[in-house]
């Protein structure tokens, strides 16, 4: 069939398909795909004729490559063959035979539905999805046969895990829902998926158990959901950025993670699940600061061992925030706070470098930020190697240079080892980010400017909130109850109830013995 040449559809006209009916001759449906998708290469129309219509007796039309063609060749057109010639052609007599039709479709390929308007039509159609028009009839099926090429379901390398699930999350939506299903089998387990995206038509799947989640927090996160007007959504990034809270805050109110396992643990707790189509990484609501220092890896060991790594990791997270404000403080302001013997190491060390403290410890943290971003940017195969030894080349140098002192080149690397203690990557950004604030006030206040910043941070933090729930919970509010899972973990025999700031009703989660 010829493909029509038309000019190219406005948003405005997009909008129009919403509502407006199918056609009942097949050729003026045809005609209408052609047209408004242009007459691309990957769109595929297949007429079926008979000897008892004067027009064909049915269609199918799919995008090549996102369809099974396997199954519209041995399938469809098999169970179309068959039972085209026994439909009667009059219309108004054959709408039975045609739901007997429907249904013989539906016992093989398993999901046959109604589609009875344009903006349906192309919905479906351009989600791999093919459209099936009889003659005679003012609507269409739609088969879903979906299948295109995706990347299998492999480990993670952004969250690593010694013991526990090596599986993480994929591009495909329907991949994800089920690796939580194969952990959750539950049928309180409930989905709900929203279009989003008034281009790129993104499916985005909201999940969550039934009776433990909050209503107030699921109705909450339906509605800004539903709530969003963008033209398309490409990754869960796009999503993250319109429903958090605090929009101007540079600390994350919405977590994410690609590891199956992670989200299962979660959504046990009553949180609520945004799946993005498209993208690996799940989006958890509500949360709170002392998730992103909690792994899932602390769940599969004993208690003991993982309420020392957690430790361990807020240690580090505090080193990684103040240690080069610290060590600007004492060295510009408090040299009376240091014995003597490191003092005059110190200062011997520092005799031939021209800069303040502060600025040896801006160019070195800067120097630093340009090695780890290179590092993520180069291929794999030398990426790894190029920041490790550029860093060890580059603070070598610079110390037998004069430019900074050794004391320093050992402060910025302790600190840029303990950031990556944080298993959280959305929460590492922020204390970078802050690393730089707390070196101003130390090279401005000395140890009094950084005490006020640190209240000042303390007081932010526990302002914010995560869909309605506090972030700083269950420290601030502080919730003894929940103490069980905050800054250390009690072992498993021990932890009976589920934390009361996420959910609601169920709480017990196992019976004391």
């Amino acid at each position: 069939m010829t493909k029509p040449i038309q000019e190219p559809i406005d948003d405005k006209r997009q909008q129009e398909y919403d509502g407006v009916p199918l056609a009942a001759d097949i050729h003026e449906n045809i005609e209408m795909i052609l047209r408004d998708l242009g007459g691309s290469d990957d769109v595929v129309i297949r007429e079926i004729t008979s000897d008892r219509y004067t027009e064909p007796a049915a269609a199918i039309a799919y995008i090549d490559g996102m369809s099974d063609a396997a199954i519209i060749n041995t399938y469809i057109f098999d169970v179309l063959n068959r039972s085209l010639p026994h439909i009667e052609a009059d219309r108004d007599k054959h709408e039975a035979e045609r739901r007997t039709l429907a249904e013989n479709l539906l016992s093989g390929i398993g999901s046959i539905h109604v589609v009875s308007d344009t903006g349906e039509l192309y919905q479906f159609m351009l989600s791999g999805e093919a459209i099936i028009f009889l003659a005679g009839s003012d609507h269409a099926y739609r088969a879903d046969i979906r299948q295109w090429k995706g990347r299998e379901v492999t480990e993670s390398t952004n969250q690593t895990s010694i013991r526990g699930p090596r599986e993480s999350f994929t591009e495909t939506l329907r991949i994800n829902t089920s690796l939580v299903r194969r952990k959750i089998k539950d049928p309180r387990l409930w989905l709900e998926t929203i279009t989003i995206g008034s281009i790129t038509k993104t499916n985005v799947t909201m999940m969550y158990l039934n009776g433990i989640a909050k209503p107030s927090v699921i109705d909450e996160a339906r509605s800004r959901l539903k709530a969003i007007d963008i033209d398309g959504v490409l990754e869960g990034g796009y999503i993250e950025e319109q429903i958090e809270d605090s929009k101007y805050s540079i600390f994350p109110t919405v977590f994410n993670t690609e590891l199956p396992d992670s989200v299962a643990a979660q959504l046990l707790e009553g949180k609520v699940a945004i799946l993005v189509d498209g993208t690996p990484n799940v989006l958890l609501v509500p949360t709170q600061f002392v998730s992103f220092v909690q792994s899932s890896e602390d769940y599969y060991q004993r208690a003991l061992y993982s309420s020392l790594l957690r430790l361990l990791r807020f240690v580090s997270g505090f080193i990684s925030l103040l240690l080069p404000s610290l060590y600007i403080a004492i060295t510009t302001f408090h040299r009376d706070m240091l014995p003597t013997s490191l003092l005059i190491s110190l200062a011997a060390q520092r005799e031939g470098v021209p800069f303040p403290a502060f600025i040896e410890a801006v160019a070195m943290e800067i120097t630093f930020e340009i090695l780890r971003e290179a590092g993520l940017r180069m291929p794999r195969a030398i990426g790894q190697a190029v920041s490790v030894v550029g860093t060890l080349v580059i603070g070598q140098a610079a110390v037998e240079a004069g430019i900074v002192s050794a004391a320093m080149v050992i402060v910025v690397s302790v600190t840029a080892i303990s950031t990556f203690t944080v298993p959280a990557y959305s929460m590492s950004i922020p204390v970078r980010m802050l690393r730089f604030a707390f070196m101003g006030l130390a090279a401005s206040f000395g140890l009094f400017g950084i005490i006020m910043g640190f209240f000042t941070l303390l007081l932010h933090l526990c302002s914010l909130r995560s869909f309605g729930e506090p972030y700083m919970a269950p420290l601030s509010p502080f919730i003894a109850a929940e103490q069980q899972d905050a800054l250390i973990r009690l072992p498993r025999w021990l932890s009976f109830k589920r934390p009361s700031s996420t959910q609601k009703g169920n709480r017990n989660r196992q019976r004391k013995r």
